[in-house]
């Protein structure tokens, strides 16, 4: 069952990857609109298909593991990727774009890829886990965080049609850091493999923030080692830490992001010499005849139904869970703050945008921005800030 079910992924992020290909042929329609062509009702067809598949691999995960499949970060990004294509499914059969698919699909790639690189083993629930409000909470609040994550890749296809890239400015500056940080996602595939396929490990034994002696498993050479760490014998001939972390910061995890960024810059720097350009302007001219109305509308669409969903599954089904769990409604872990800062912000994106006025590029800068927010959330916070929900990086 673990064995179809981890096929059945491997096909869906096939025809995604070929749905793109197909969406993308709608490009050279001299008018982006309200239409379907060819091109576009294959590539949906095919981006069909694949979420059938990857639904397939939620339901014989869930089989194999007896729980929903959403208690570590491999389960919950994969199925996070998976609510992201539905809700572009839904969002196109409205709307009729095909466009959103060239970016929004990539994103659901990046996102399954990313996930690819955590452990995938089935294992029993910690005591805090076995409850029904982990498919409650968990499953809503990532529908709602993917929906948002709509309003991101339409946001994002506005800017790049509308900024200016003939020449810098702190506009291009920071379109050229969101698309960096896309890549980012890539050179961390990219690092992960390399040192999967060369079996690195290192072994540290190390004290926690309990005072406690564990151990730390290292995939990736320890550029940050862990908090009074010592390599075990066998991995002597290891790379030693450049610098220890405090007992408070995952070390491992953040390990993991340095290289992650390491490699996305010279992954970046690759591209721009091949390029010759910014990546954003090597872009521009496949988005040129893109409905700037539409799209907006798309953006704030796609947040104006998000946002409930969100907050009705990271802040009320969270608090009630955690009355039930500790005993309490709410604490300052870090997850829960950085889901109220999510929460506060995209409340701000509804007033300014229907109180203020704040259509078009400043919009799609708010949706580029709460999509940042989300994924701070999902990487940062889950693989390097430690909380009563570090579970979920494990």
């Amino acid at each position: 069952m673990v064995q179809l079910s981890s096929t059945l992924l491997y096909i869906a992020f096939v025809l995604y990857l070929i749905g793109t290909f197909f969406f993308g042929g709608t490009i050279r329609d001299k008018k982006e609109g309200r239409k379907t062509t060819r091109w576009a009702t294959i590539g949906i067809v095919i981006t069909i298909v694949g979420f059938i598949s990857q639904l397939g691999y939620f339901i014989t995960r869930w089989m194999a593991a007896g729980h929903a499949p959403v208690s570590n970060l491999f389960e919950f990004t994969t199925f996070f990727g998976m609510m992201l294509v539905a809700a572009f499914i839904i969002i196109y059969f409205i709307y009729k774009t095909a466009i959103l698919g060239v970016f929004t699909l990539p994103v659901a790639l990046l996102v399954i890829a990313y996930a690819s690189m955590f452990p995938r083993e089935i294992t029993p629930l910690i005591p805090a886990l076995q409850s029904d409000w982990l498919k409650i909470h968990v499953t809503t609040a990532a529908a709602g965080e993917a929906i948002l994550a709509v309003s991101f890749a339409a946001g994002l296809i506005y800017l790049i049609r509308v900024v200016d890239q003939s020449k810098p400015s702190k506009r291009t500056f920071w379109l050229e850091f969101v698309l960096f940080c896309l890549i980012t996602t890539l050179g961390f595939v990219g690092v992960s493999s390399a040192f999967a396929i060369a079996d690195y490990e290192a072994k540290f034994q190390w004290i926690d923030k309990n005072g406690k002696k564990t151990e730390a498993i290292y995939e990736l050479p320890a550029l940050v080692g862990p908090h009074k760490g010592t390599l075990e014998k066998e991995s002597k001939d290891r790379l030693q830490p450049l610098v220890e972390m405090p007992a408070v910061i995952n070390a491992k995890k953040l390990n993991t992001v340095i290289w992650s960024l390491f490699g996305g810059a010279v992954l970046y720097v690759l591209l721009r010499l091949v390029l010759r350009k910014r990546v954003a302007a090597a872009i521009q001219p496949f988005v040129k005849n893109v409905n700037l109305d539409l799209t907006d509308e798309i953006s704030y669409r796609a947040v104006a139904i998000g946002f409930p969903v969100f907050t009705l599954g990271a802040l009320i089904f969270a608090m009630i869970w955690a009355q039930i769990a500790w005993t309490r409604f709410w604490g300052w872990d870090p997850k829960e703050v950085w889901a109220l800062i999510t929460w506060l912000f995209y409340a701000a994106f509804l007033h300014l945008r229907l109180s203020r006025g704040w259509h078009g590029e400043k919009s799609a800068w708010l949706a580029v921005i709460g999509f940042a927010i989300i994924m701070f959330n999902l990487v940062a916070v889950n693989l390097v800030i430690a909380g009563l929900h570090s579970y979920a990086g494990s």
